[in-house]
């Protein structure tokens, strides 16, 4: 199964490790430190045109990805919850 993150990216659903509300995410010094973290790695893949809404980070063998979206957590939820097959 997969899930759709918005603007053509799809990713494995077993690969998604936690989902954040980009709303309260820079709440927590662990979450601003990741997103930290990850901006100097060069590992951000910003898929949205505005303002993101819900960040999804990834794990596979090559290593860590965050996605920011434009999509909800709970609309990516709902997704998650179809399913897509491909």
């Amino acid at each position: 199964m997969y899930l759709h993150l918005g603007q053509d990216y799809i990713v494995p659903l077993q690969t998604v490790v936690a989902v954040f509300d980009m709303d309260t995410a820079t709440a927590s010094k662990r979450t601003r430190g990741l997103l930290s973290r990850m901006q100097e790695e060069g590992r951000i893949i910003e898929l949205y045109e505005d303002l993101p809404r819900a960040a999804v980070l990834c794990e596979n063998a090559l290593g860590e990805t965050l996605y920011l979206t434009q999509l909800s957590p709970q609309a990516l939820q709902r997704r998650a919850e179809k399913g897509y097959a491909v």
